[in-house]
């Protein structure tokens, strides 16, 4: 093995575990917990995890082995598994991941815009018979690798596992109904949700500082209307004191027997009622806290950060995908195993790759011993 062998393998080497730990991460921390049941979202990763672990144990971890061995050498019976859990993973995943997405979607846009409404994925019944009929799908576009399989011999003693259709019109057809059903179709809902959550992220960002700015205007009204309120009653006091007064002080002169208590005695209800307006006046003011915008709820703020993550997971699944795709269609013009090489690294980072975001998307990334 020459030095750029040694390090594709090391390189897969390094993905194939990335990709074992990251999707049995997803899977357990998936599991529901001893006093909830399980929800359709749980359901979701478990399945996507059990998807990519297939392609882990059963792809990768054989193809890194032949990588280190130089040729394959595990048999013409394990050839046929190896190419049937590879297309039925990968269809799998794919189908798993367009889930996902619409499921987060329609729990974004049921939480912004119609209070927490219930969504159609919610259903564990309909969740169930989606996947079902995705690993039905799968199932049928794997079933032929069993039948068209061969262990061939390259340059040297090198052999590699190569599917080998009766002739080129059963392969093509092969190839245009499985990029067509098992990835054309579910890569355009992909997109189709992704461009949805993005659309609703944006709208209720500007709805949101829309809310800011008139909560803002409104509080600065009030305060305008508080200071002026103040001034009345500030003016108003200022003029009735001093007539009070002077008031008092003619009293006092054409009235001699008057104790001189008497005076003091009239100015003080006044101070009172005075004293007592400026309270009333100041009043207003302890309401100022509950005009703030109140904060986004924490089941909003969880469904928005679980829902960019599936954004970033559908950003990264087409540019692998869809590079992943136009490789299988050229190979399918015009066969060449350096093709078949570069789509099998593609399709081995997507794996390894989109448990971390998925596990960061819904705070699961760090470990919990709490029960």
């Amino acid at each position: 093995m020459d030095v750029e062998e040694l390090i594709e393998s090391i390189i897969r080497a390094l993905m194939f575990l990335a990709g074992i730990l990251g999707n049995n991460w997803l899977a357990i921390r998936s599991l529901p917990g001893k006093k909830s049941g399980i929800r359709t979202n749980e359901i979701l990763f478990i399945n996507l995890a059990v998807s990519n672990l297939i392609t882990n144990y059963l792809v990768d971890l054989p193809d890194t082995m032949a990588d280190f061995a130089g040729r394959w050498f595990l048999g013409e019976t394990f050839c046929g598994v190896f190419r049937f859990c590879a297309d039925l993973s990968e269809t799998s995943s794919i189908y798993t991941t367009f889930f996902i997405s619409t499921f987060w979607h329609q729990k974004l846009v049921g939480s912004l815009k119609r209070g927490g409404a219930p969504v159609q994925l919610d259903s564990l019944c309909l969740v169930g018979c989606l996947l079902a009929g995705s690993w039905s799908v799968a199932l049928v576009f794997s079933i032929p690798h069993f039948f068209f399989v061969k262990v061939e011999s390259g340059n040297g003693s090198k052999e590699d596992c190569i599917d080998v259709f009766p002739n080129a019109i059963a392969r093509q057809t092969y190839e245009i109904l499985y990029l067509t059903l098992a990835n054309a179709i579910p890569v355009a809902g992909i997109v189709f949700a992704s461009v949805q959550i993005v659309i609703t992220l944006l709208q209720n960002q500007r709805r949101i500082k829309g809310h800011n700015s008139d909560a803002t205007k409104e509080m600065v009204k009030d305060d305008n209307k508080s200071v002026e309120n103040r001034r009345d009653d500030t003016s108003d006091s200022a003029v009735s004191i001093p007539g009070t007064s002077n008031a008092a002080s003619l009293t006092h002169i054409h009235s001699p027997s008057r104790p001189k208590e008497g005076r003091s005695g009239q100015s003080s209800p006044l101070n009172r009622e005075t004293n007592t307006e400026s309270r009333a006046g100041a009043q207003p003011n302890l309401s100022r806290p509950s005009q703030m915008p109140a904060k986004p709820s924490s089941s909003s703020s969880t469904q928005v950060r679980a829902a960019k993550s599936v954004v970033a997971v559908a950003s990264v699944f087409l540019v692998c995908w869809l590079t992943h795709l136009l490789l299988r269609i050229t190979n399918n013009i015009h066969t060449s195993s350096i093709l078949v090489e570069v789509a099998s690294y593609i399709a081995a980072s997507y794996t390894c790759i989109i448990p971390y975001i998925f596990l960061h998307g819904v705070k699961k990334l760090s470990c919990s011993c709490k029960g």
